[in-house]
């Protein structure tokens, strides 16, 4: 397997991804606009590809006080259609229906993903209903499907909460290599879009760094549609789209 271009292993790919790569000079760095441009104009699949990206962190997420996690609105969405699971009870189901949510319930959903139905996105949890949920943490929490604090997912304000995830609210979490992945949005966006959606995510991770992180916050930057290559950014470049 090869490694990618913050470090972390890629599985092979075919013909077109080669291609692609291909375009790529990989001794610099590109600046922002151009990386998504080229990310963009690079898309091959036959479906509306995403555009991820990955930030490699001068942290050491071993350490609690060197976690960084956190939630962003994206201000054009996510281009994907979300679904969301509240529990809930009495009113606060009403609330959470009529605010959009596709599923609600209480101790019926928690028998169901007992069972291995997983058929959700997103999951909102009051926090009356946390010691249920606590108890299937295990089933939810591998799969980034755990209600939490932190993310405005265990809340009261059910309306609130999902609304804010129907309409492109994301939440990251760094991984142990000291990396977070999320996605910025579609191919069709156009990179304008798509500027606007990764500035607002950095401006988030910057603001969430740790007063423990010592050093090089940002150590690297790379973006990418979902089945091509990664394009490194210069991560000084940050500082000029967040003027």
């Amino acid at each position: 397997m090869a490694k990618g271009v913050l470090g972390f292993t890629m599985r092979k790919r075919g013909k077109k991804f080669s291609e692609s790569a291909k375009r790529i000079d990989r001794n610099r760095t590109y600046d922002f606009a151009e990386a998504l441009k080229f990310a963009v104009d690079m898309s091959y699949a036959r479906f509306d590809e995403g555009i991820d990206v990955a930030v490699r962190l001068g942290v050491d997420p071993r350490h609690a006080d060197q976690m960084v996690r956190g939630s962003v609105m994206l201000p054009n969405g996510t281009g994907k259609e979300v679904k969301v699971l509240v529990f809930a009870k009495g009113e606060k189901e009403t609330e959470a229906r009529e605010a959009g949510a596709d599923i609600v319930g209480n101790d019926d959903l928690l028998e169901k993903i007992k069972k291995g139905w997983l058929e959700f996105d997103k999951a909102v949890a009051t926090p009356d209903m946390m010691g249920a949920v606590g108890r299937i943490g295990k089933i939810l929490g591998p799969r980034g499907l755990m209600p939490n604090a932190k993310t405005g997912t265990v809340t009261f304000e059910v309306a609130r909460a999902v609304k804010d995830l129907k309409a492109g609210k994301i939440d990251f979490k760094v991984e142990r290599a000291g990396i977070v992945h999320t996605s910025v949005g579609k191919v069709s966006f156009g990179v304008e879009k798509l500027l606007e959606n990764l500035t607002s995510f950095l401006d988030t991770i910057i603001r969430l760094k740790p007063a423990s992180s010592k050093g090089t916050y940002l150590k690297g930057i790379s973006v990418s549609s979902t089945m091509g290559p990664g394009i490194k950014i210069d991560p000084a470049h940050v500082k000029t789209i967040l003027k």
